[in-house]
């Protein structure tokens, strides 16, 4: 089997500064680990100039979709990394599916108004990656075995030359406001309790969406908000004519790995203390909820159902239940979903079985979506999608994209939100969603 070169570069824990080289090219993407300041990430991988980009067309089926992505992924010979070396991505597809590319799945109202116009999925096929590895603390550039020398010679001077600071700015043009009133919050969950009682789902997933101006370069917002919020499934993605994606997301969708399956749902929310006594307490008590303990199994149910319907019978497991995980602005509670892929299924076979997932929309998921449709005024363009990569080997890694934004034509939106049951309290469902991204709209209020 070809193998792929490697180029090593000198290591560094934040991958802004090497980014920043490429920030302008068509097709630059940044999987972000949150390094120095997170610790559970391995690793960084980042790209640009894509050899072919992937967006569904209008009527595409998800399956038809999937099927071309296959396609466009089988243009890219297989190949393997160096025995030495392990690395997360040989080459493959980098991008990210909107919540809405579930659409392409499951027949769902169009109630909710499209305004933002996000297309529901743009994949990149890539053929070489710049890889740091915070484990070993290395740093290099991975060349696909079809890469032409010239091509690697170019990359290798890219990297070596210190690029120039190049500093650009960002401000709001106006500070954040919810689309959402408290009263209309209110009568939301209130409708959502009605469902639940009425036996139409056991929990749904309801988020408000928040919206500023700005004008600037939306690559400094993302520099600044990776600083206060680290988290280990972060990335920017650049769009056309300078829009872009900024995503700070803690939590994991699905990684593949040798065939070996895992999800990472979270579901279970308090704040940080203001000091140790009081962080401790919150932290306990998210722990002791039932309510939050029902709500994560809830959501653990659904996920080894998703699973299992693309892996092999049996094999699916919950080796993690209601840990804890705590992040600058919040604890969460956490658990695991495991599995081994199935004969004959592969990473997208999983993504089209299980996507979105089953953490921000609720149980049953489908049901759970229709009334999402139905009480959220505007739908979710990338939020509550997903980050992700895809390579040849068949090795993959995705986001939750929750603790995320969208820059658009002078426009930055982002969304908080969080699961409802039979006894959520609607106030303290309000006041955690704006908890969930307050860091993130006052460190942009901020700049």
């Amino acid at each position: 089997m070809p193998i792929c070169s490697v180029h090593p570069i000198p290591y560094h824990a934040n991958p802004t500064g090497y980014f920043s080289a490429v920030r302008h090219a068509p097709g630059a993407v940044l999987l972000d680990s949150g390094r120095p300041e997170a610790d559970r990430g391995r690793f960084d991988i980042l790209s640009a100039w894509p050899l072919q980009v992937f967006v569904p067309e209008t009527g595409e089926t998800g399956a038809a979709f999937l099927d071309r992505l296959r396609a466009g992924l089988a243009q890219l010979p297989e190949a393997a990394l160096p025995e030495h070396l392990t690395l997360p991505f040989a080459g493959g597809l980098l991008g990210y599916l909107a919540y809405d590319f579930g659409r392409l799945f499951e027949a769902l109202p169009a109630q909710a108004i499209d305004d933002l116009h996000l297309p529901s999925a743009q994949l990149g096929l890539y053929d070489w990656a710049l890889i740091s590895d915070h484990q070993q603390r290395t740093s290099q550039l991975m060349f696909h075995p079809s890469m032409s020398l010239q091509a690697r010679q170019r990359l290798i001077e890219l990297f070596d030359t210190p690029a120039p600071s190049g500093e650009t700015s960002f401000q709001l043009t106006r500070p954040f406001s919810a689309d959402t009133s408290a009263e209309q919050y209110r009568a939301a969950i209130e409708r959502i309790h009605a469902y639940i009682q009425a036996g139409d789902c056991y929990q749904v997933n309801f988020a408000q969406r928040f919206r500023a101006g700005y004008s600037g370069d939306p690559w400094t917002a993302y520099q600044a908000l990776r600083v206060a919020c680290p988290t280990p499934f972060a990335g920017f993605l650049a769009l056309p004519d300078g829009d872009a994606v900024l995503s700070l997301s803690p939590e994991r969708f699905i990684k593949v790995s040798q065939r070996q399956v895992e999800t990472r749902p979270i579901k279970g929310t308090r704040p940080r203390g203001r000091d140790a006594i009081e962080d401790r307490a919150y932290a306990e008590a998210l722990l002791a909820s039932p309510k939050d303990r029902a709500e994560n199994l809830m959501i653990v149910d659904l996920l080894r159902n998703d699973l299992g319907r693309t892996c092999r019978t049996g094999s699916v497991r919950v080796p993690e239940l209601f840990s804890l995980e705590s992040y600058p602005n919040v604890h969460h509670l956490v658990s695991a979903v495991t599995g081994e892929l199935a004969n004959g299924k592969d990473a997208l076979d999983l993504i089209g079985s299980s996507f979105p997932g089953g953490s921000i929309t609720g149980a049953p998921k489908i049901r759970s979506m229709q009334i999402i449709d139905e009480l959220e005024p505007t739908r979710r363009a990338l939020y509550c999608g997903s980050l992700l990569y895809l390579d040849v080997r068949g090795e993959m890694d995705s986001s939750i994209a929750i603790r995320s934004l969208l820059a658009q034509q002078g426009q930055i939106a982002c969304w908080g939100g969080g699961g409802i049951v039979a006894d959520s309290d609607w106030n303290a469902e309000y006041q955690e969603s704006i908890t969930k991204v307050r860091v993130l709209l006052e460190t942009l209020e901020g700049l």
